[in-house]
This record gives structure tokens, C-alpha cells and sequence, in this order.
């Protein structure tokens, strides 16, 4: 006679748990979504207003307010330091995964130890070259800054993309006559390309969420998104109707892009996962 399985099945439960933390890491965010049309009266009650009549005023004095060349500035920062960073973290990444030379291992450890040195011990010396040469509160400076430090994190992922395409591939266009642009732009580029989408957006969202230095080395011609969040805090008081507005509408173009390309980022993260 059979015994019966006794095993016990954990996935319900494992599923309400996994629903609940969900839930819990969310709630900030929804929160601060309710908050943003509410008047300031109603965000500021204690205790907290949960029915209210929604209102888009506080969005209205938020794009009233010159937020617009805020945008401007992170979307031109954001968008040309993550075109250089794919433009140059592709060669780079490639010659380190598929061509590698003795010492690459040391190129690796440099390229991912500029990453940890803490932004502060550095802003100082960046501050008096860009003061003199006359590049404070200019864009562009941002543009460099930004390369500089999503460059090694793009260079450490595509080279782990790149190490997941077969070799095969590559005797093959060797075979068929291809050239190195030949076949890494017409063989290796569509495979790769998942982590091409995953890369750029893990640099625009850097880019995109950079406070230190859009604060201390701009002010109000080249100020960034997260530099007019905090002008939002005024002497005044914090106006947290108006702040959540803002805070909202500095999310959607990160939350725009990962939802346009979450396929091909999903692909992309798991690209490089399993050996």
C-alpha cells in the first residue's frame, strides 16, 4: 500500500510573503504618489488624510516653478555621458573578453578601484580645475563626469556579456573573412544587444539620480532634476504636496525607460549569470 506524501507545499506561502514584502518596499512609493494630489493641507495632517479629492494643482506649480530646464539639463547630461559610456566600454569590454593580454586582470581591478574612491575625497580638486578653466555650472562638465564614472561598471558588464558569446561564432566570421568592426558590430552587437539595453539603462539611471556633483559644481543654468528636488525644501517650510509632485515626476523617465526595455534587460541581467 502507497503512504501518502506528506511533504509539505511552501509555494503559497512562500508567495503571500514574497507579495507582503513586495507590498511593504512599495508602500513609500505609493504613498508618496497619493501625496501628490493632495492639497498641502491634507499632506501635512496628522493623522494621515487616506480619501481626499485629488487635485493636479501641485503639478501645475511644479512645472510652473522652471522645472523644465532642470529636465533639460539631466535628460542632455544623462543622454550624451551614456551614448559616450556604450561608445567607449564596447571596444573596451571587448578587447578585455574576446582578445585579453597578460595584464588584464590588473586593467579590471583599475578600471572597478576608481569606483571606490568616495566622490567627496575628489570634488575638491575637480572644483578648482573646472573653476579654472572656466567650465562651473556648465553642462557639459557633468557630461565628462558622468563617462567617467559609469565607464568602468559598462566596461565590467559588457565584458561579462561578451565572455557568454561562444567561440564558434567568432572562427566562424574568421572563416567567412570578417573584419574585427565587421564582427563586432555585425556578429557580436545583435548578440550581446540584451546587455547592451541592460548596461544604458544602469547608466542612465547613475546619470539620471547624481546629486553631488550637479550640486556643488553647478547652480541655476546647469542645475540637474535632483538639485531642484531639494530647492523644493525652502526656508519657508517643506511644501510636501509640491515635493512629492516633483519627486513623481522625476521618476517617470527612469520608470519610462526600464518599462520600454525590461525585456530586453531581463535578458541582459541574466546574460552574464551563469557560467
Amino acid at each position: 500500500m502507497r503512504k501518502p506524501d506528506r511533504r509539505f507545499n511552501s509555494g503559497p506561502i512562500l508567495t503571500t510573503v514574497t507579495w507582503v514584502l513586495a507590498l511593504i518596499f512599495f508602500s513609500p512609493v505609493l504613498w508618496m504618489v497619493l501625496t501628490s494630489f493632495k492639497q498641502e493641507s491634507a499632506a501635512a495632517s496628522d493623522p494621515p488624510v487616506f480619501f481626499f479629492a485629488p487635485t493636479l494643482d501641485q503639478y501645475r506649480a511644479v512645472l510652473g516653478s522652471g522645472a523644465g530646464s532642470y529636465f533639460a539639463n539631466s535628460a542632455i547630461a544623462t543622454g550624451v555621458s551614456t551614448i559616450l559610456v556604450i561608445l567607449l566600454a564596447v571596444p573596451a569590454s571587448y578587447a578585455l573578453s574576446i582578445r585579453p593580454v597578460k595584464k588584464t586582470s590588473d586593467v579590471l581591478f583599475f578600471f572597478i578601484s576608481t569606483r571606490m574612491l568616495p566622490v567627496v575625497a575628489v570634488i575638491m580638486p575637480i572644483y578648482v580645475i573646472a573653476g579654472q578653466l572656466k567650465v562651473l555650472d556648465n553642462v557639459w562638465t557633468l557630461v565628462v563626469l558622468y563617462t567617467s564614472m559609469n565607464l568602468p561598471i559598462a566596461v565590467w558588464m559588457m565584458r561579462s556579456f561578451f565572455l557568454e558569446v561562444p567561440g564558434e561564432v567568432l572562427e566562424a566570421a574568421q572563416m567567412d573573412g570578417a573584419g574585427l568592426m565587421k564582427t563586432l558590430w555585425r556578429v557580436l552587437m545583435p548578440m550581446v544587444a540584451p546587455g547592451l539595453a541592460a548596461t544604458a539603462l544602469i547608466c542612465v539611471i547613475f546619470a539620471w539620480n547624481e546629486f553631488f556633483f550637479a550640486l556643488i559644481l553647478t547652480a541655476g543654468q546647469s542645475a540637474t532634476v535632483p538639485v531642484f528636488l531639494v530647492s523644493q525644501m525652502t526656508s519657508e517650510g517643506l511644501f510636501l504636496a509640491q515635493l512629492s509632485a516633483a519627486s513623481v515626476l522625476a521618476s517617470l523617465p527612469v520608470v519610462i525607460a526600464g518599462w520600454v526595455a525590461q525585456k530586453q534587460l531581463v535578458r541582459g541581467l541574466s546574460m552574464g549569470a551563469v557560467k
